[in-house]
């Protein structure tokens, strides 16, 4: 191939500040490279191709560049990218990025598609990178830190002092190359170091029945195989601990599990999933139930004409590794899900869980990432899939902890709504496989191995294919083809590629029926995969359709229409068997009975401590100054405000938010829980998004956590005034590993809290994922866990969006009052220290007070209303007043104000009332669970008194500023 000319051009900001170069120096700062002080950030467009002077033009002005906020300059080939003109006193350096070779570069992508748009056939290829101007005093060992640590992920992007080279991707066909790997004649050993070689995370019983299979079959395995059976047997795709017998080693038949009702059945436990989620989802037995389990998403009714559908996954191992990369497709997957059931995605939430952002950069593992660099990578994931696909990002929460340093946890969800009975599940044998959306890489191999593994420091190195790059434009197109599809009838089935790939979602398909496949006519990014690759490969943005011979036609002109691709691949058959080629040569032919049914089930031994069902109950350290100690836990990063991510995010798109996760005057009050019209739905009723999360509580009791957490998820739907009776919930297990039989045992603990607390407010599960080995192997041998983390999301209705209460404190003269269905306790974890306590961790009035105030809401009897979680009633009262702008005068029943003021137990709600509904208030409330406290006021101060003696008295502008940790109220 003749060479063509390549051009680079170089687009600067012209605005006065530029927010991420602010954030690059703060960054910059925190890894001690104290020298730096400023940055310039461009962007570096590489086009192929000959161009002439107009097109460069055209390209830079028309689509590259605004002309108002950017300057742009083509730089000649041979520059060396070298500031001069700064003078004696100023030093400056540039260092330039770009993606390695493979990586998905989507940008570039639609450089290429709208260049053609313009006319400018020219172009041939297009890549992009990024050009840092570092202003400051460093030596060049500095310069090359800041380059690894902060500017340039070693895992996707390469980097260069000065100009760098861009590198084209160029079509060409897969390599073909098939390898045998010889298993029939292995020992144990030799098992295992294959599973390890190959990073197949298959354990000997697993290995050794692969061995039986082939044995059986009188051949070894192909490389294709292998990686496949790999794949579908993970933890990721198959739960296998979920689904384990497992044996608690300290217990009798029949003991009863401390602090509950449960009964060890015969010292074992028939799956965790069988035993606690199901058993709870099929106990309830909720007729608005319409799927649970086994879709790509739960599903429930909406209305006489629609259903809505909701999950949420876990995209933690990739975001360790590449932030950006992996928050994004984290995203794009689970809208992927969603879509997967036939739905068209409307809402996306997201929880983040980090490391501390002031975490000593001397002090982190090998090979990790510092915090802050994971934040800015996750955040900007999650922006930029969620913000170019046209999806709100309506819900969240963000948390920090020293456990997450290594092991950051990124819950991506995502809302669809469609037609009742619209979702078609059945493919018939001759139905064509059909790819629909992004073309094929080698990004994302192994990736479902790849997170049922533990890291280590080599991680990056050994697991960067793992990795995916995201294609939101892509997608949006992928989005809008299958819903027409699906009103047009033109599938039997559909799925979506995710973990595994084309290997996970055809082998799925086909698990009842069978399939043939030929790995040739997958159209792929560029030369040289392997057909193990191509089928493994979780490139994103594609979707596998079960399609009748007839209707591809229709479905190919749809496809035209929104520029997306379509291949098929192959079709379904009644064979029983997968059957993959590439051309004329077979490259895989698995029973589907192994495939699917042949894992042998693990059984695994789990301790339960014997104090399970205890709290550790905490005392504020500063148990005097208790104005020093709301102020300090308002500005405490798991309490304070997160308005800085929050409004980088698009919560409003599609137009049909109405409780927005920041409210009030300012719209800077912490939203309970957010509400939903879909458009397109006829009458006023709306979904309610929620949830809840305690790894601080996890780190004592698990059971504890898991009530606590759903307590949580429900009592934030109910305070902006879901209907306590319709709400459902996903559960999302992250854990450490499950083969400790310590960490087994508080995982058994917190499934049998969700049970518990499940079945007690009748609301289902009716989707989860777990995330289990979030652990990291450091380079002192030893491996560090998360806290145990079980976030539980909920989704409920609201008959009437017009009667969605929000948070804020409203007006002066208003009443407040305090609902309170437990009276024991747990405090603040930010300034605390332990003694012990064994208060009931149960919410003995909650299911019933949730119904009452439910009904006082639909009487619109309800002006705000905010849940008591972190930082207990004071924090509470404190961010209502500050979403109002409003004073709050409250005075309190207590023998310990410090308990009382800052304490975090279930089942508690502030509410406002106008003081002429009073009495209709209070008549839907038990007495026991209701307390008439205070008032809303027009002095803008948190006053909050005992019977005896003031507690707390701050100005609300005080309460601002530490909430929003700023200078300025």
């Amino acid at each position: 191939m003749t060479d063509l000319p390549h051009h680079c051009l170089i687009v600067r900001s012209q605005l006065p500040h530029d927010p991420r170069a602010a954030g690059l120096l703060a960054d910059a700062h925190a890894l001690g490279l104290a020298h730096v002080t400023h940055f310039e950030i461009q962007e570096l467009f590489f086009i192929e191709g000959e161009l002439s002077p107009t097109d460069q033009h055209r390209l830079a002005t028309e689509l590259l560049s605004d002309p108002i906020a950017h300057a742009f300059e083509w730089r000649s080939v041979g520059s060396d990218g070298v500031i001069r003109f700064l003078g004696a006193d100023h030093h400056a350096r540039v260092i330039e990025t770009a993606l390695r070779p493979g990586v998905t570069d989507p940008v570039a992508e639609q450089i290429m598609r709208c260049a053609k748009m313009l006319g400018i056939d020219q172009v041939e290829r297009a890549a992009t990178g990024k050009r840092y101007v570092v202003y400051g005093h460093l030596s060049e060992a500095d310069y090359h830190t800041l380059a690894k640590r902060l500017l340039a992920n070693d895992v996707i992007e390469r980097y260069a002092l000065g100009t760098i080279d861009p590198i084209f991707p160029h079509p060409a066909e897969a390599s073909g190359d098939v390898d045998l790997i010889p298993v029939r004649d292995l020992d144990a050993d030799g098992l295992l170091a294959m599973s390890r070689d190959r990073r197949a995370a298959l354990d000997l019983t697993e290995m050794q029945a692969v061995q039986a299979y082939y044995r059986s079959i009188d051949r070894d395995p192909t490389d294709v195989e292998v990686e496949m059976i790999a794949q579908t047997w993970s933890e990721h795709c198959i739960h296998k601990t979920f689904k384990a017998k497992i044996e608690i080693r300290n217990a009798e038949v029949g003991t009863l599990v401390p602090g509950s009702n449960f009964r060890i059945p015969h010292s074992e436990i028939d799956g965790i999933l069988k035993t606690f989620i199901r058993a709870a989802t099929d106990q309830i037995n909720a007729p608005w139930v319409r799927s649970a389990f086994v879709d790509n998403a739960g599903i429930i009714d909406f209305d006489d004409d629609h259903e809505v559908s909701f999950k949420v996954e876990t995209h933690n191992h990739p975001s360790a590794i590449e932030p950006f990369g992996g928050a994004n497709t984290g995203v794009g997957g689970v809208i992927r899900d969603v879509l997967g059931v036939s739905a068209k995605p409307i809402a996306a939430t997201d929880v983040l869980c980090f490391g501390p952002q002031d975490f000593d950069p001397a002090k982190l593992p090998e090979g990790v990432l510092h915090p802050r660099r994971i934040q800015s990578g996750v955040v900007a994931g999650v922006q930029d899939y969620g913000n170019k696909i046209g999806i709100p990002t309506v819900n969240g929460a963000i948390l920090y902890d020293e456990g997450y340093t290594a092991n950051p946890l990124v819950f991506c969800g995502c809302v669809g709504i469609a037609p009742r009975n619209s979702h078609p599940r059945e493919p018939l044998p001759g139905d064509r496989i059909i790819v629909i959306g992004g073309r094929t890489g080698r990004d994302g191999l192994r990736g479902a191995t790849f997170s049922s593994m533990t890291m280590d420091a080599q991680t990056g190195e050994v697991s960067g294919a793992s990795v995916q790059i995201g294609d939101p434009i892509t997608e949006k197109g992928t989005i809008e083809v299958t819903v027409r599809a699906r009103d047009l009838k033109l599938y039997h089935a559909i799925t979506d590629c995710g973990a595994g790939g084309l290997s996970s979602a055809v082998g799925e398909m086909t698990s009842t029926s069978g399939g043939e496949v030929d790995l040739k006519r997958v159209t792929l990014k560029y030369p040289g995969l392997a057909p193990w690759e191509i089928w493994l490969s979780e490139a994103q943005e594609r979707m596998v359709l079960a399609v009748p011979p007839e209707n591809v036609p229709h479905l190919q002109a749809i496809c035209n229409t929104f520029d997306v691709e379509l291949t098929d691949i192959g079709h379904f058959t009644d064979t029983g068997h997968l059957v993959v080629c590439y051309g004329d040569h077979v490259v895989l032919d698995l029973a589907n009975e192994f495939l699917h049914n042949g894992i042998p089930r693990r059984s695994l031994t789990a301790e339960i401590k014997q104090d399970a069902g205890w709290v550790t109950q905490y005392a504020i350290r500063n148990t005097q100054d208790h104005n020093t100690t709301l102020l300090a836990l308002l500005a405490n990063p798991n309490i304070a405000s997160k308005s800085a991510v929050i409004r980088i995010y698009d919560h409003e798109v599609q137009g049909g938010t109405v409780v927005k996760p920041l409210t009030g005057i300012h719209d800077d009050g912490p939203s309970d829980a957010c509400v939903l019209k879909p458009i397109g739905t006829r009458g006023t009723r709306g979904i309610v998004l929620s949830n809840g999360i305690n790894p601080e509580l996890g780190k004592i009791d698990a059971h504890a956590m898991a009530i606590n957490v759903i307590d949580e998820a429900i009592r934030n739907a109910v305070a902006v005034g879901a209907d306590p009776d319709r709400i459902a919930l996903l559960d999302n297990f992250c854990w450490g590993d499950p083969l400790r039989p310590e960490t087994l045992g508080s995982l058994i603990e917190a499934a049998r809290g969700c049970y518990e607390a499940a079945v007690y407010y009748r609301a289902p599960f009716i989707s989860g994922k777990d995330s289990l080995n979030n652990e990291y192997l450091g380079s002192d041998g030893l491996r560090h866990a998360i806290p145990p983390t079980l976030l539980i999301s909920a989704i409920g209705l609201i008959d009437d969006v017009n009667q969605a209460v929000t948070m804020d404190a409203k007006e002066a003269g208003n009443l407040v009052y305090v609902l309170n269905a437990e009276w024991g306790m747990r405090n603040a974890e930010s300034h605390a220290s332990r003694i012990s306590a064994k208060p009931p961790c149960g919410t003995h009035h909650a299911p019933e007070m949730y119904r009452a105030l439910h009904q006082a809401m639909t009487a619109g009897l309800v002006r705000a209303c905010h849940d008591v979680s972190e930082g207990g009633l004071a924090a509470a009262a404190a961010e209502m007043c500050i979403g109002g702008r409003l004073g709050m005068s409250l005075t309190l029943k207590t023998d310990d104000p410090a308990t009382t003021l800052f304490g975090e137990g279930n089942g508690r709600l502030v509410v406002e009332v106008r003081s002429g509904d009073s009495r209709a208030f209070e008549a839907h409330f038990d007495p026991a669970v209701i307390q008439r406290s205070g008032v809303v006021t027009d002095g803008p101060r948190l006053n909050i008194s005992s019977q005896t003696q003031a507690l707390v008295s701050v100005a609300v502008s005080e309460l601002v500023r530490a909430w929003l940790r700023t200078d300025n109220a």
